[in-house]
């Protein structure tokens, strides 16, 4: 059974997107793209998003 957690090797900040790329299978770059533009389009609730994810998320 697959686990989510915040990946310690594929990580730029706080390896949110590393670990959800692991979980889901897909590259990484591409969750960290879609997170910007989320970001941007959403005045900031992307990056709202990933900071509550960083802390909810455990770490591997």
């Amino acid at each position: 059974m697959k686990r989510l957690t915040r990946s310690r090797t594929d990580r730029k900040i706080c390896g949110v997107c590393g670990g959800l790329g692991e979980y889901f299978g897909i590259d990484p770059n591409v969750i960290r793209v879609g997170l910007a533009i989320a970001t941007v389009i959403s005045a900031g609730t992307g990056a709202l998003i990933y900071l509550v994810s960083a802390v909810l998320i455990p770490e591997e």
